[in-house]
């Protein structure tokens, strides 16, 4: 099992066991919906583990979602808890539903699933990454988002290899309703 790039080593400080910098102001809406979207893939994971009984998907729920649990505390670092999204609920009932409901039709589905989530994500991270790419004094949390960005690459990457064979339409279908309701997600969570 390979260790993601942000655990943490026994006795090390990190992000998450301490109060982050400020946030620029033009980032706490990308922030919330970091926040947001990170509450929802720890529920993915309960999602899948609630359903699944296949041992390989079992274990890889359970080690994505135990990484999911770490980007979502650094998150929590970062953004002061008034300006986290007012929907958590939505977003975790969302997140466990987009878990749960393919984890009924297999692992496959599942992967497939997983894949399209984290296309989304990678793109989502580049792009607040572009923002804070070269201003003064943002380094750490430009640092957070790269190795964040770098555990999803490999969860999508992972999840895509998993997948096997190109999908049929329906779970095509399912996917591109899994990547329009992502972004759709990211425009509420910035406002709320």
């Amino acid at each position: 099992m390979n260790k993601p790039m942000n655990a943490e080593e026994p006795g090390e400080e990190t992000a998450a066991s301490r109060m982050a910098g400020p946030v620029p102001p033009d980032l706490l809406g990308e922030l919330r919906s970091d926040h947001a979207g990170e509450t929802g893939a720890v529920m993915i994971y309960r999602g899948v583990l609630a359903v699944a009984r296949d041992a390989a998907l079992r274990e890889f729920a359970e080690r994505h979602g135990a990484t999911e649990q770490r980007h979502l505390a650094l998150v929590e670092a970062w953004l002061p808890p008034a300006q986290r999204s007012r929907l958590l609920g939505p977003w975790r009932l969302a997140g466990w539903l987009t878990g749960a409901l393919p984890a009924l039709c297999g692992a496959r589905a599942v992967y497939a699933t997983i894949a399209a989530v984290e296309t989304f994500v990678d793109r989502h991270y580049q792009q607040q990454i572009d923002r804070l790419h070269g201003r003064p004094g943002h380094d750490e949390l430009c640092q957070m988002l790269t190795a964040c960005q770098a555990d999803e690459r490999h969860h999508r990457d992972e999840a895509a290899a998993l997948a096997g064979p190109p999908p049929g339409l329906l779970l095509r279908v399912w996917c591109a309703l899994v990547g329009a309701g992502s972004a759709a997600a990211v425009v509420v969570a910035r406002r709320l």
